[in-house]
């Protein structure tokens, strides 16, 4: 009997935990998009989104209402499965990766993990992993329209998430052989000991993998200035210009939520996780156990911020990348110092050996 309880507390809290957190990343995705057209429009001498709501706090309520009630078109010349189920692969594979992001510090509650879905060893891989398989979903998208400028957007991004996808995996290869292990739980623990200066981007000299990965990341979520399969100069909005109402709001969150993971991912490898850059000037039980837990939460989504910052920083300043320049620089520059690195990162490691 006492084994049935267990599995059912088990069961209600792993699922309070995936209610919470796909809510929390939903609610983040759009106000993300908010985020951005404030900064944006700050960054531009303008005001970004002021009306609807105290300082245009209500827009992205506002902007789901109306593509919501947007109707949905469907052209005649589609392959209507496929048309209809790659957002649908988009937007899954956006929010899958999110369940092995451990967010907070280790915290039991019945023998649950409170601030991680899933803590597996290979918790890289499988990031690695989801995000690749999102890809799918643009290329369908493009081929299933029938349309000339989403399928050119299609092919892009195709292309370059293959591209790119190598240098930023390989990028993290240098802090996997410092941490020992693919479990993203280790590697956190691996930059704890001395706060900021144990962190892999400072402490473990990984800066210059931290510069391949925000470039690949960039690329990888077709964002300026790497934003070509979708360029509105070119291609109209490349693969989704023949998706509209929830269709297009799905490929739009599935952006913004792959730049949410891609910030978690930077924050746990190069930035100590949800560890203090203060390291041990703050006692561990510090503010007692409620407050304890929640200072990890509250470092983990400040360095998401700052990253997010970032993002938003270089589409504000950078002109978009022609193609042939945007492959070369992926193929003849960020793949080979990805290589570099990962030689020198060994050979340090094995001398201090």
């Amino acid at each position: 009997m006492s084994h049935l309880t267990d599995f059912q507390t088990f069961f209600l809290l792993s699922i309070l935990k995936i209610v919470v957190v796909l809510v929390i990343t939903l609610t983040a995705v759009a106000y993300t998009v908010l985020l951005e057209r404030k900064v944006l429009g700050r960054m531009q001498n303008r005001w970004g989104p002021s009306r609807v709501g105290p300082f245009g706090l209500l827009q992205p309520l506002a902007d789901g209402i109306k593509l919501f009630l947007k109707e949905d078109l469907m052209p005649l010349a589609t392959e209507r499965p496929l048309f209809i189920f790659a957002p649908i692969i988009a937007l899954t594979c956006a929010l899958i990766s999110i369940a092995v992001v451990p967010f907070g510090a280790v915290t039991h509650i019945a023998g649950v993990d409170m601030f991680a879905i899933s803590d597996i060893n290979i918790g890289l891989l499988v990031i690695l992993g989801i995000t690749s398989i999102g890809v799918y979903g643009i290329a369908l998208s493009g081929w299933s329209s029938n349309n000339k400028f989403a399928l050119l957007g299609s092919l892009r991004a195709t292309s370059q998430v293959i591209s790119y996808e190598l240098a930023l995996g390989l990028s993290l290869v240098g802090v996997v052989l410092r941490a020992g292990s693919l479990r993203l739980r280790d590697i956190v623990d691996s930059q704890a000991a001395h706060g900021a200066l144990s962190w892999n981007l400072f402490g473990g000299f990984q800066f210059i993998a931290f510069f391949i990965y925000l470039m690949a990341a960039y690329a990888e979520t077709n964002r300026a200035p790497f934003d070509l399969p979708e360029a509105e100069s070119e291609l109209v909005a490349g693969y989704h210009t023949e998706y509209s109402s929830m269709k297009f709001a799905m490929f739009f969150m599935a952006e913004y939520a792959n730049m949410i993971t891609v910030a978690c991912v930077a924050t746990l490898m190069f930035l100590g996780g949800a560890t203090s850059p203060l390291g041990n000037l703050l006692p561990a039980n510090f503010g007692g156990p409620i407050l304890s837990a929640i200072f990890p939460v509250l470092w983990f989504v400040a360095k998401v911020f700052a990253f997010l910052l970032l993002y938003i920083w270089v589409r504000a300043t950078l002109p978009r990348f022609r193609y042939d320049q945007l492959m070369a620089f992926g193929w003849k520059f960020l793949l080979p110092v990805a290589i570099l690195n990962i030689i020198a990162t060994s050979l340090v490691l094995a001398l201090r050996g």
